[in-house]
């Protein structure tokens, strides 16, 4: 089959666990899912070493081998996996109208055509982008508290930024942590006046304002942080164990502004209870449409609720065309 002149019934874009539910739905309800994968195959999981809050895994297992896993029955049941990125579309706007989106292999773009397009690319956490950062994302740096908490029960942990997300983050760790220290780098924090009284309230939890993050310390795994104050300029370290950067996520949204509604954010917004967006035909799962959440469970139960939408939509368009 030529992808390029034959409308696809579902194209599937990003294959974190959303995207990979999707395409289990999608491939037994025959509607033949091509799946591309995005820059980064199996989403931001990978970057997970441990993962212990997903149903099935009574011993937990490891972020790549659990998007391995989705990956292997999404192809069972016979999903066409493909490595490439979704660089722009052309979406149609009537119901029962055929959506282009140009997929990038590295070598070339090519133009396909579906009649269902789910959108699972995503979201990116924002980092401070240090080397020693980047080199230990996954092994004591990280940028989900609920994730990855429960690995630093009883130890000392960091947390970097100072709005409601950094706030929650940090609260949450606080029934796990002996100790949790947020690095502020203002001179006051952004988060609501509420999360700020919650956070002053915890006592195992302390506040470094005008304080940013130097250096990760740890070859193989965090064993400190270097801080720096950048009023005074005064550097110190810390002995903790695991590294929260709790400064936002990105959307991986981008090729669709001014085509999909979204939030000011770049959040896609989709109907109450439904993955639909605003153009038919059109649905948005995982992370790139929830902003609330962001958890492999929810985001795999949105890529089945994508699925199940594109195939009654499709139902619903075959009727009007036999009509």
């Amino acid at each position: 089959m030529s992808d390029t002149n034959t409308a696809l019934d579902c194209l599937i874009i990003g294959s974190g666990p959303a995207g990979y539910t999707a395409a289990i739905y999608a491939a037994r309800a025959d509607m033949n899912p091509v799946m591309y994968t995005g820059m980064e195959p199996g989403g931001q999981l990978t970057t997970t070493t441990e993962v212990d809050n997903f149903p099935g895994y009574p011993n937990g297992t490891d972020g790549t081998a659990m998007m391995e896993d989705l990956k292997n029955q999404a192809t069972r049941f016979g999903t066409d996996v493909r490595f490439g990125i979704a660089t722009k579309v052309d979406l149609a706007t009537e119901v029962g109208g055929i959506h282009k989106v140009y997929i990038s292999d590295g070598a070339e773009e090519k133009e396909f055509l579906a009649k269902t397009l789910i959108i699972s690319t995503g979201a990116s956490a924002k980092y401070l982008g240090l080397e020693s950062e980047q080199r230990l994302i996954g092994g004591g740096v990280s940028a989900c508290a609920t994730c990855d908490g429960f690995f630093y029960k009883g130890q000392d942990v960091i947390v970097v930024g100072g709005g409601d997300t950094a706030a929650e983050e940090a609260t949450y760790l606080a029934k796990l942590c002996r100790k949790v220290t947020m690095l502020v780098r203002r001179d006051e924090m952004r988060a609501s006046k509420a999360m700020q009284h919650r956070v002053n309230a915890t006592e195992n939890l302390e506040v470094l304002y005008n304080t940013e993050l130097d250096e990760v310390l740890g070859k193989m795994v965090v064993d400190g942080v270097r801080i720096v104050n950048n009023k005074t300029q005064e550097k110190r370290e810390l002995e903790v164990m695991g590294v929260f950067i709790a400064i936002g996520h990105k959307p991986n949204t981008d090729m669709f502004k001014g085509i999909l509604n979204m939030d000011e954010t770049g959040y896609l917004i989709t109907e109450a209870k439904s993955t639909k967006t605003n153009i038919p035909g059109v649905f948005a799962a995982g992370d790139v449409q929830d902003k609330e959440y962001r958890q492999a469970i929810t985001a795999a139960g949105t890529g089945c609720m994508a699925a199940l939408d594109a195939e009654r939509y499709l139902a619903s368009v075959e009727d009007m065309i036999e009509a």
